[in-house]
Formats: C-alpha cells, structure tokens, sequence
C-alpha cells in the first residue's frame, strides 16, 4: 500500500504558504530582504515561520514550519527549512530540506532552489520515505508568499 511506483520528474505537491512570523536576531530582515543593507560580515540570521495548504497529486493537506535562513555577507541566501506536514486524512509527514534563495535583481522575489526529503512511520505514506524531492519556486519578500512544486528526483 505505502510503495512508490512513480517516476522521476512527477509532481508530488505544491504549495503556496504565507509568512507567518520572522524573528530576526539583530540585523533587519526588511533592510537585509530588501537589498537597502548588506548582511554583516558574520551574516544574517533570520526564523521564517510560514504556514499554508499544500495540494498535488500525491500530498493534500496543511503545512507549517520554519526556515532558519542565514544570509552571507557575499549575498548567498542558504536555506534550512523544517516542517510538518498534516495530511487530510491527520497523518503526519516530516520535512527537512536545504537549498538556496537567489534573489532577482531589482525585485522582491527570490527564486528558491530546495532539496527536499520526506519522512513518516504511516503505513500509508510510507513510499515518501525512499524518494528525493527536488522543489524550485519563488519567495515574495514583500507579501510573505511562498510558492513551490516538490518534484520526485
């Protein structure tokens, strides 16, 4: 019942999640997001709680979680993403991923690079536990929106 018979390439789920709080340890997430400062020589330390509906194909439910976002000083914005995922039917899957937020010029949008892996003990939900999910998407820093598509690798 829990065993994957996809392929490589198909959409497990998307997301559109909201920011939901940022606590900052010192240096502005507005100035720094925003490009008006640069991180600190030590960089930038930000928690970026976020919240939401998660759909697809294979996942259906809610999402929340944090990332523990550290900016360089050379600008490169490393993600650290942990979250819980309640599925419709209340099972509950982990989420761990890493991955990169390249910000566009000029703009508020970041595009998101994630490396995702997916972890559970239901029965159900089982086949998670033996596939690599590659996510892009983008990050509004203005709105707090998050968008994703979670990709078996």
């Amino acid at each position: 019942m829990g065993e994957y018979k996809g392929t490589a390439g198909e959409l497990i789920y998307e997301y559109t999640l909201q920011f939901t709080g940022v606590v900052e340890y010192g240096a502005s997430a507005n100035a720094v997001f925003s490009g008006q400062v640069r991180p600190p020589a030590e960089g930038a330390r930000f928690d970026v709680h976020f919240a939401g509906p998660i759909t697809g194909p294979k996942l259906k439910g809610t999402v929340k979680g944090v990332d523990y976002l550290h900016i360089r000083a050379d600008g490169r914005c490393q993600l650290n993403i942990r979250a819980e995922i309640t599925t419709e039917d209340g099972k509950k899957i982990a989420l761990a991923a890493d991955g990169i937020a390249i910000p566009e010029q000029g703009s508020p949008i970041f595009q998101l690079r994630e490396n995702v892996t997916l972890t559970t003990n239901h029965p159900e939900y089982s086949w998670l536990n033996a596939i690599q999910v590659w996510a892009p998407g983008t990050v509004d820093v203005s709105s707090g929106v998050i968008q994703i598509k979670g990709y078996a690798a």
